[in-house]
């Protein structure tokens, strides 16, 4: 998770800090603008949770609340942050809008509270690190696990295999190639425990596996696969060979094509999420 860029309160900063260290989705609303009597003022500020239940801060009573808590939850499920404007029925009404609608990328809603204020609500959210799980202790293993911690994943290196030394901030799984669910895995086995790492990866739910093979020595697993009876439509969905055509050789320079496939392959989730 990345740090949020506004300054917090030390509560707030408390349940962020807990919340990452967790890798739970939260989000951090923030009243940015505020018309007439309204409880909260600008720069007020609440922690909520992916139900929309407010964890640290103040963003006002119960008149915003349900409008927030809504706009937390479509911001977790998209990844996308939104724009609230909180307006009494007769503003919405005179500008030609309802509660509900969107227009330029602000949604409106009503403040029934008697007061008739108006407030302009960001609701921002932070998700868990993307999941990378990498299977085999090849040397296009640990290169992928070593440059892939620049670019935020969480990684887990699954192996039998006592012999590699496991970087800071990598978590190991040792017991066999069925790794903590991810969203992304690579087979880089080469070899060592081939058919045991695509059988692992094809009882997860990662969104994109790859194997670092030939599209020959894969054919040749794939099909022994489907004889076990793994889906043939999974097995077509597998990236093998891994990674982009970059005319790689090294294990270093495998293993940037690789990471630039599953970065590729994390825009395009996240761009379906923002459209959804």
């Amino acid at each position: 998770m990345s740090a949020m860029p506004f300054p917090v309160d030390r509560k707030v900063q408390s349940a962020i800090d807990r919340l990452m260290r967790a890798e739970r989705p939260f989000a951090v609303a923030t009243v940015i603008r505020t018309l007439d009597a309204t409880a909260a003022k600008p720069g007020a500020r609440a922690l909520l949770d992916a139900s929309g239940a407010i964890l640290a801060g103040w963003i006002g009573g119960g008149c915003a609340r349900s409008a927030v808590a809504r706009a937390v939850r479509e911001a977790i499920e998209s990844g996308q942050p939104r724009l609230i404007s909180l307006q009494p029925e007769e503003l919405l009404a005179a500008s030609g809008v309802a509660a509900g609608e969107e227009r330029q990328g602000v949604r409106f809603a009503r403040n029934g509270c008697p007061s008739k204020g108006s407030m302009d609500i960001f609701v921002e959210p932070v998700l868990p690190r993307a999941r990378l799980a990498i299977c085999g202790a090849s040397p296009v293993a640990q290169a992928l696990a070593e440059l892939s911690g620049r670019f935020d994943f969480h990684r887990t290196l699954c192996t039998p295999d006592t012999t590699p030394e496991v970087m800071p901030e990598v978590d190991l799984h040792r017991d066999a190639f069925d790794a903590p669910e991810a969203g992304f895995l690579v087979i880089a086995t080469q070899g060592k425990g081939d058919m045991d790492a695509l059988r692992a990866a094809a009882r997860s739910q990662a969104a994109y596996v790859a194997f670092v093979g030939s599209r020959r020595k894969f054919a040749t697993l794939a099909a022994k696969l489907a004889e076990e009876g793994v889906r043939r439509d999974w097995l077509d969905r597998v990236h093998a060979p891994a990674g982009l055509d970059i005319k790689a050789i090294t294990p270093e320079e495998i293993a940037l094509s690789i990471l630039a496939q599953v970065i590729a392959a994390r825009r395009d989730a996240d761009r379906a999420g923002a459209t959804a």
